[in-house]
């Protein structure tokens, strides 16, 4: 399978992509664990059925020492009992945040409250980031039809600059 655009070919697409994992470098080195932030990119990536982002999050969180059972069952969350109350938190404000189209409220006050209740300002400023990020990336190779498989952990850290 090959993308019908290549966005690591083109210039303009290039220069995008680097700020893009600029963007991103903010969300890595801020207080929300390193954990959290790979079940969020992973769960809104199963959402939005983008194969290289599942591809690239399962892989990143893997080396970076998450369990295979815990990356089985991301996308079974709510019957899960290897998640944390935060954890939790976060992956349902991910769910309602990337499913806006599906309820006219968005987020509901409810998810809303549980998250402020794990997260800290800087923590949810990430969280926040970190979900709009994730799906516009989805939404990038969707689009362009990127295959997933021949991801490497750590293969766009030279686009951080």
């Amino acid at each position: 399978m090959d993308a019908r655009f290549n966005l690591f070919a083109n210039e303009l697409a290039v220069k995008f992509g680097k700020r893009f994992a600029n963007a991103s470098t903010v969300i890595e080195h801020s207080p929300l664990p390193k954990a959290t932030q790979e079940l969020v990119s992973l769960r809104a990536s199963q959402i939005n059925g983008c194969a290289f982002c599942i591809d690239m999050h399962t892989k990143e969180a893997a080396a970076a020492g998450e369990s295979a059972v815990r990356l089985h069952l991301v996308a079974a969350w709510r019957e899960a009992t290897v998640f944390t109350e935060a954890e939790r938190a976060a992956l349902a404000l991910t769910e309602e945040g990337t499913r806006l189209a599906d309820a006219h409220e968005g987020v509901s006050d409810e998810t809303w409250a549980r998250a402020r209740e794990h997260y800290d300002d800087d923590q949810l400023a990430a969280l926040l980031a970190l979900i709009a990020l994730i799906n516009a990336a989805n939404r990038l190779n969707i689009m362009v039809r990127n295959p997933a498989g021949a991801y490497e952990p750590g293969m766009f850290a030279s686009m951080r600059g």
